[in-house]
């Protein structure tokens, strides 16, 4: 499973692009608005930084200048993704600015028709919001395992991205049930490194060694 870097944070991104972790980065107007940063040249930034997609998302309701804005964001990097909405007017964006030879992330999904739709206009990516279903008692993992199924089924390139990662067990379950990508921030990327047992037995480790008095360096 690729890992995309939910963040518009440099520096952030930079840290774990150099452990080999960052496969993309996704960005949002909220991520863009906590960066206090200028869209166009923090996303310019960051695809200069990083080999993989990096998303970029429109903010306009209407098709026509969705393309626009989709058009002018491309133009900042040749690995940026567009980034629409998951409406009808994001549809026809989709499959306008893929015609064009552009990579587009349909966002904001919540249902596997929605997910069929954007498959059928021509998406690379589909972004399911795993947490944001679980917030209103829905089974966000069971919509991946759905995408996942009807994707298979018929062949379709889309790749699912699962969003709204807010817990390790996310990550864990999107990757058991074949998501293509997850999209998560920093912290929780982290946190999957983390395991009370692995600091129970260094605790352990470290109080033998200290016994024997010795030293490596």
């Amino acid at each position: 499973m690729k890992f995309f870097v939910d963040t518009a944070e440099v520096d952030e991104i930079a840290e774990l692009n150099a452990l080999g972790m960052v496969d993309g980065v996704t960005t949002n107007p909220s991520l863009i608005m906590k960066s206090g940063r200028d869209i166009l040249e923090v996303t310019k930034e960051i695809a200069e930084m990083v080999e993989g997609p990096v998303s970029a998302e429109v903010v306009a309701l209407e098709a026509d200048q969705m393309i626009e804005e989709g058009r002018k964001l491309a133009k900042i990097a040749p690995n940026i993704a567009v980034k629409v909405p998951l409406t009808w007017a994001g549809l026809k964006a989709c499959n306008v600015l893929t015609d064009e030879g552009n990579m587009v992330n349909v966002t904001l999904c919540f249902s596997a028709n929605q997910a069929l739709l954007a498959a059928k206009a021509g998406a690379t990516f589909i972004s399911p919001f795993i947490g944001r279903l679980d917030d209103i008692n829905l089974d966000g993992m069971e919509l991946i395992a759905d995408i996942r199924q009807i994707y298979d089924n018929y062949g379709f390139d889309t790749q699912i991205l699962s969003a709204s990662i807010r817990t390790v067990n996310h990550a864990y379950q999107a990757a058991m049930v074949g998501s293509d990508v997850m999209t998560a921030p920093p912290k929780v990327i982290k946190q999957m490194a983390e395991h009370p047992l692995t600091d129970k037995g260094l605790a352990s480790f470290m109080a033998d060694w200290e016994k024997t008095g010795q030293k490596i360096l």
